[in-house]
């Protein structure tokens, strides 16, 4: 519950900032991936792109490419829980059988334990 309160106290403000902060940069950039180019500093109307598309998706690059850091460097421990999850479900079928093969004990009592699973 406290989670979700932290999550909306944090979200809904940064929501409003990114939407406030997109009114106010509408202005078209020049985007280039060359150092070294000169760019024309008056450029055509409709060249270029709106400068919070770029911020979005740089934005988002590093999310994403957090994330993939974040999934490779879990790997070890991701490999870890498989492998004490197939240890623990090979030690499981183990002890059944085990208890499959013991010896039925005779006795009136012995259909009372079947149906209660006491054995």
């Amino acid at each position: 519950m406290v989670n979700k309160i932290v999550g909306w106290v944090i979200l809904v403000p940064f929501c409003l900032g990114l939407i406030v902060f997109a009114l106010a940069n509408r202005h078209f950039v020049g985007i280039n991936f060359n150092p070294f180019a000169t760019l024309d500093p008056a450029p055509a109307p409709g060249y270029g792109v709106p400068m919070f598309i770029v911020l979005y998706v740089v934005l988002l690059i590093g999310v994403l490419l957090g994330g993939i850091a974040t999934w490779f460097a879990q790997a070890r421990h991701r490999r870890g829980e498989k492998h004490w999850r197939r240890e623990a479900h090979m030690l499981n079928s183990e002890l059944e059988s085990m208890r499959k093969t013991q010896a039925q004990p005779a006795g009136p009592l012995a259909e009372v334990d079947d149906l209660l699973e006491l054995r």
